[in-house]
C-alpha cells in the first residue's frame, strides 16, 4: 500500500498531512500544536516524535511512502544555487539593507525569509526518515514504511488544490493571494471535471499579503507574530481618514483588473510619513484609523483580483486560498461585490493547508483518473488532527474529587447549565481542528447574552486586547433568523451582519460594526458541539455560544489534556470538559 505524506515547508506555519491509498485524507495538523510554539517558525513539520505516532496509527508495516512538499522543483533548484553561491551565509544576509523594498518588507528580512525557506525545503522528510529508523532500531524489524519518492509542487498550486478539491463545488474558480509564491503573490486557478488548471500567475515582488503586513506594523502590531488579525478587529473602531487613505493609496493602485505596486522609494517615503503621524499610544493600543483605512484598501485591491478571476473564469463558485483568505471581514462582503454567488474558504487557507494540497497532488500524479474526494467527503471536515488522550484526567481524579467521568450526555447537560449561569467552560472533544480557529473541539465557551461576558473572558482567561471580537457558534438552522443574508460558514471563515432586532440579545458576540465571525454548526459536522448548543438553547432560548480558542494570548491552541488542566487551574475557567470527563471549581 502507498501513502502520501504532505509537508508544508515554508518558513512559518509548518504542517503535515497524510493521504491514504484511496485518496482519503487521514490526518492533517500544524506543527505549532505538537510543539506548543506559535506559528512554529523554522521548525520541521514532521518532527520525529509526532511522525512516529502518526505512522503507527495509520501506516501498516510494509507500506510505501511518498513525501510531497510545497514549493516547486525549479524554485528549489534556484534556492540551492543561491545557497551554493553563499547568498544565504550569515554575513551575506547581514550585509543587506534593512530598508523597505518592493515586497513591503525590509530587504534584509526578505532575504532571511528566503534563506529559511531554503532550509525548510532541504530538511523536508528528514524527520519522517528518522522516525522510521527509530522504530526499526528499537523493534529490530524492517522500517514500517519505505520512502519511495520525494516530490515538490508549486506553492500556489498547493493552495489551489487544497481549496478546490476540498470545496463542495464540482466547478469553481480559485483566487490564491498570500505573501509570496515562486513568481509573485497571487494566482488564479480553475476546477473542472476534477482537474485543477492554472489560468494566471502574477509575477513580481509586489505583494498584497506583505502590504497588509506592513499596515499591521505601521498600526503598532507585529506581522511576524501573525497579528494581522488585530487590524480586522480594530478597523471598525476607526474613522475614515482621507489623508491616511491617500497615503496608503500610493502603495498600490488598480488599473483595470491589475494591481500596480509602488516602487521601493515610494514605499519607504509613505512608511516614514505614516510613522511620523502615528499617535504616541499606537504601540500600546494600536491605531484604529489606520486599521480602518488599511482594511478598506485591502478590500479595494482584493475586489480587483476577484474581478480578474471572474473575467478569466466566469463561475458562480469562488474559492479563496492563501494567507489573505484569513481576512474574514473581506470574505463576508465579497459575494455582494463580485459576480460570484457562492464562496468557499478552507479551514486552513494559509501555508499550513499546503500540506494537504501537496499530498493530494502527489496522489493525483499517481492516479490520473482521480477527480478529488468523493461528494460525501466534501466540503472537507476540519476535524483532522490529534485526539486528546484522557489518561491525564484519570490521574487528576485520583487527587481531585471534583474530576469525574460522567458520560457524554451528562457532561453536555452540565456544561450547558454552567454556561447558562454565566460560567466559562473549556471544551475538548474529538479530533483537533485543522487551521487557526477553534471550531468546537478545542474551545473556550461562554454565554453570549451578558453585556460584560467579553470583558470577563478577557480578564479571566484570554488576556487579549479589548477591541478583538469573540465569535458566535450558531446552529445552522437558526442562522437566517439571526443574520442578514445568511450563508453557511462551517469554518468561521466570514463575517456576516447581525439582524438589528437580535443584537441586544447576544451583545458579547456583536462586533462594533454589527457583524459576527460566525461558525455554522450542524449535527452531521459536529454532533457533540451541536448537542451542547442545543442543550444551551433549551435552557435560554438562544441557539448560540460565544466560542474562542482554548489557549491564552501568545500560545497555540492546546494539544493535550495536561495543557487543558493547567489552563483550568491557572485561569478563570469555571469548568473543564475533556471528552466525557468533567471537573468544576
Amino acid at each position: 500500500m502507498r501513502f502520501y505524506l504532505g509537508l508544508a515547508t515554508t518558513f512559518h506555519d509548518p504542517a503535515l498531512a497524510l493521504v491514504g491509498p484511496d485518496g482519503t485524507l487521514l490526518f492533517a495538523e500544524a506543527a505549532e500544536r505538537t510543539l506548543q510554539y506559535k506559528r512554529a517558525p523554522n521548525c520541521e513539520p514532521d518532527a520525529p516524535a509526532a511522525m512516529a505516532a502518526l505512522l503507527k496509527a495509520h501506516v501498516p508495516p510494509g507500506s510505501e511512502l511518498v513525501v510531497a512538499s510545497t514549493w516547486g522543483p525549479q524554485f528549489t533548484d534556484f534556492l540551492r544555487g543561491q545557497a551554493g553561491a553563499g547568498a544565504f551565509d550569515l554575513m551575506a544576509l547581514a550585509a543587506h539593507t534593512t530598508a523597505l523594498n518592493r515586497s513591503y518588507v525590509p530587504e534584509q528580512a526578505e532575504r532571511v525569509f528566503i534563506a529559511d525557506l531554503h532550509g525548510a525545503q532541504e530538511r523536508a522528510g528528514h524527520g519522517t526518515l528518522l522516525a522510521l529508523n527509530q522504530e526499526a532500531r528499537i523493534t529490530g524489524a524492517a522500517p514500517r514504511a519505505t520512502i519511495v519518492g520525494q516530490r515538490r509542487y508549486p506553492h500556489h498550486l498547493c493552495h489551489a488544490a487544497y481549496g478546490l478539491w476540498g470545496s463542495p463545488f464540482e466547478t469553481a474558480t480559485a483566487l490564491v493571494v498570500d505573501g509570496m509564491g515562486e513568481t509573485g503573490a497571487a494566482a488564479i486557478y480553475r476546477l473542472e471535471a476534477g482537474r485543477v488548471t492554472e489560468l494566471r500567475r502574477h509575477r513580481g515582488r509586489g505583494s498584497l499579503g506583505f502590504l497588509y503586513g506592513l499596515i499591521t506594523d505601521l498600526a503598532g502590531f507585529d506581522q511576524v507574530k501573525g497579528e494581522e488579525w488585530k487590524i480586522m478587529g480594530l478597523a471598525p473602531y476607526g474613522q475614515p481618514d482621507p489623508d491616511l487613505a491617500a497615503l496608503l493609496g500610493r502603495l498600490c493602485t488598480v488599473e483595470g483588473h491589475r494591481l500596480r505596486y509602488a516602487d521601493a522609494e515610494t514605499i519607504r517615503a509613505v512608511a516614514a510619513e505614516i510613522r511620523a503621524r502615528r499617535p504616541a499610544d499606537a504601540l500600546e493600543t494600536g491605531w484604529a484609523d489606520l486599521a480602518r483605512c488599511g482594511q478598506d484598501l485591502f478590500g479595494t485591491l482584493m475586489d480587483a483580483l476577484v474581478a480578474e478571476a471572474h473575467a478569466l473564469a466566469p463561475s458562480d463558485n469562488l474559492v479563496i486560498a492563501g494567507g489573505c483568505g484569513l481576512n474574514s471581514s473581506y470574505n463576508g462582503r465579497v459575494l455582494g461585490r463580485s459576480g460570484f454567488t457562492r464562496l468557499h474558504v478552507p479551514s486552513a487557507p494559509a501555508d499550513d493547508g499546503n500540506a494537504v494540497g501537496a499530498a493530494w497532488l502527489a496522489y493525483a500524479e499517481d492516479h490520473p483518473d482521480w477527480a478529488g474526494p468523493p461528494p460525501e467527503q466534501r466540503p472537507l471536515t476540519p476535524y483532522l488532527g490529534s485526539r486528546v488522550p484522557t489518561g491525564a484526567m484519570e490521574r487528576l481524579a485520583e487527587q481531585e474529587p471534583r474530576a469525574r467521568r460522567v458520560g457524554h450526555a451528562e457532561a453536555t447537560r452540565a456544561a450547558a447549565r454552567i454556561l447558562a449561569e454565566g460560567g466559562l467552560v473549556g471544551w475538548v472533544q474529538g479530533r483537533a481542528e485543522f487551521g487557526p480557529r477553534a471550531l468546537g473541539n478545542r474551545s473556550i465557551l461562554a454565554d453570549p447574552r451578558p453585556e460584560g461576558a467579553k470583558d470577563a473572558l478577557n480578564a479571566k482567561v484570554k488576556y487579549r486586547e479589548a477591541f478583538r471580537p469573540f465569535a458566535p457558534s450558531i446552529l445552522a438552522e437558526a442562522g437566517p433568523d439571526w443574520f442578514e443574508d445568511y450563508a453557511d460558514s462551517p469554518y468561521m471563515e466570514r463575517t456576516l451582519v447581525w439582524r438589528e432586532a437580535v443584537r441586544a440579545r447576544v451583545p458579547a458576540v456583536v462586533h462594533e460594526d454589527g457583524t459576527g465571525r460566525l461558525q455554522s454548526v450542524t449535527a452531521s459536522r459536529n454532533p457533540a458541539y451541536a448537542a451542547l448548543i442545543g442543550a444551551f438553547a433549551e435552557i435560554t432560548g438562544v441557539p448560540i455560544l460565544l466560542n474562542t480558542s482554548f489557549n491564552v494570548m501568545g500560545k497555540p491552541i492546546l494539544h493535550g489534556a495536561e495543557d487543558a488542566i493547567l489552563m483550568f487551574y491557572t485561569t478563570g475557567l469555571d469548568a473543564l470538559v475533556v471528552e466525557d470527563w468533567l471537573v468544576v471549581k
